[in-house]
């Protein structure tokens, strides 16, 4: 939105859209990391192989890989809002279904339920706050859903915490006789329920509503947005920026003109895999799994993962205050050079470590002190960085025409390389060894860095219909 329209912005409205919008980056969150604490209880209860924990953890992805390739596409039929409040409907069932389940393939089955939400969430949030805020304060307000996002994981790690505790144990009896790691499942209930309801009271994206051709309503929406005269103008302007022959399709990610997959999408495919080949979400999903298996306890693995997600937080922080100073493409690069150094460090770390009786890795007290040290400043440069600013650009980076198809084939990309890291991981720790294993995600950080510097097209301070499609 232009300066001149600046103070007729209604900031109050645009935050309480934005709270809204953020819930789902909350949920997306904590389904992610209430995995994290709960192995043992699955292992236990379905007497599971590390491929089945691998399975069992890694289930939910499958269903974010379909949940974001579907809602792209859905939210260009039937409106972001909408698809957002099926995800919430997917999430309450998962977590009641999760928590429930007695057998390893209605766990799956369960947690496939909820990643459909998660990967419709982690895609639709972000789009939908860039497409109701102006563009000089754009990257901050997404930034918000990282926070979120963080704000979820670290929740589930603090209930997951809690609920061990007072139970005795992740394994141990508690409430109505029920292990406590079921509990950690049902506990998400709470906030699902509210994003639900919440959502009933914000309106409907303007640029989808322009799209079908409902301009009157979306004139509407910017004016409580920006004010009569800027409303006028900016539908205007979603109006040329579309194509005038075809409502958007999936095709449109081939320019015409080359017979091609556009460059645009191509950097959007980029950012979305090597987000998660750096390996973030082995320390959200295995950071209990990961700390006993350097020698800490399940309390002191706990408790490591929530000061973690504390610091995360606090990096999410820095990284709103920076992305519409200094811009995007500084802060994936910062990212990618931090992550590939404290990443390395880990992995020298971990080469140092000697296996017990147990087969277990201990460290010396130094490096042990180097990769805890290591691994939070790798989780605060990733919250920096490449966690809220890879969801920033999804949201941003394509043109009008493209967003939906675009964030589907990212969304979808990033989540299946999630599922593979995630996946692979239990086999990688018992067969490959930790210092192997982070070796690779050094290098994947070292290697994102000049693909940053050759795909990715500044964004900072650009209107969404300024966006090139080439």
């Amino acid at each position: 939105m232009s300066e001149g329209n600046a103070d007729r912005v209604n900031m109050a409205f645009i935050a309480a859209i934005v709270a809204v919008a953020t819930i789902g980056g909350f949920m997306f969150g904590y389904d992610s990391g209430v995995i994290n604490g709960t192995q043992d209880g699955l292992e236990k209860a379905f007497d599971l192989s590390e491929l089945g924990t691998g399975l069992n953890v890694g289930a939910i992805l499958l269903g974010c890989a379909t949940g974001a390739f579907l809602a792209g596409r859905m939210a260009d039929l039937i409106g972001r809002r909408n698809v957002m409040l099926i995800a919430a409907v997917l999430f309450i069932i998962s977590a009641i279904a999760a928590g429930a389940a007695d057998s390893s393939g209605l766990f799956i089955v369960a947690r496939f339920i909820g990643g459909v939400g998660v990967g419709a969430a982690s895609v639709l949030s972000p789009a939908y706050i860039s497409e109701v805020t102006p563009a000089s304060i754009r990257g901050r307000l997404i930034s918000v859903n990282q926070v979120m996002i963080i704000s979820g994981l670290t929740g589930a790690f603090v209930a997951n915490y809690a609920l061990a505790k007072l139970a005795g144990g992740s394994t141990a009896e508690f409430w109505l006789g029920f292990p406590a790691w079921r509990w950690m499942f049902w506990m998400q209930i709470i906030p699902a329920t509210i994003f639900l309801v919440t959502l009933t009271i914000i309106p409907e994206s303007p640029r989808f509503l322009v799209v079908k051709g409902r301009e009157a309503e979306a004139e509407a929406v910017l004016t409580r947005l920006f004010g009569p005269t800027a409303a006028k103008f900016k539908v205007n302007e979603i109006r040329q920026s579309l194509a005038a022959d075809h409502q958007p399709r999936l095709s449109d990610l081939i320019d015409p003109s080359t017979g091609k997959v556009r460059k645009v999408v191509w950097g959007g495919i980029m950012l979305a895999v090597f987000q998660q080949l750096v390996g973030i979400n082995i320390v959200f999903y295995y950071g209990a799994v990961l700390w006993q298996a350097v020698g800490f306890s399940e309390n002191d693995a706990l408790l490591i993962n929530i000061m973690s997600g504390s610091l995360s937080i606090g990096a999410c922080f820095v990284a709103m205050a920076l992305i519409d100073r200094i811009g995007r493409k500084p802060l994936l690069l910062i990212g990618s050079a931090g992550m590939a150094v404290t990443l390395a460090l880990m992995a020298i770390s971990f080469a140092t470590g000697t296996l017990d009786e147990t087969g277990k890795l201990h460290l010396s007290d130094n490096f042990g002190l180097i990769a805890l040290v290591s691994a939070n400043a790798y989780a605060a440069l990733f919250n920096l960085s490449w966690g809220p600013v890879m969801w920033t650009m999804l949201g941003e980076m394509f043109p009008n025409q493209i967003r939906g198809s675009g964030l589907a084939v990212s969304g979808f990309a990033q989540w299946i390389a999630n599922f593979a890291i995630v996946v692979s991981f239990p086999w990688l720790l018992t067969v490959v060894g930790l210092p192997i294993t982070y070796g690779f995600y050094a290098a994947c950080a070292f290697i994102s860095f000049f693909l940053v510097r050759s795909l990715i097209r500044e964004t900072k301070g650009q209107e969404l219909e300024e966006m090139l499609g080439s």
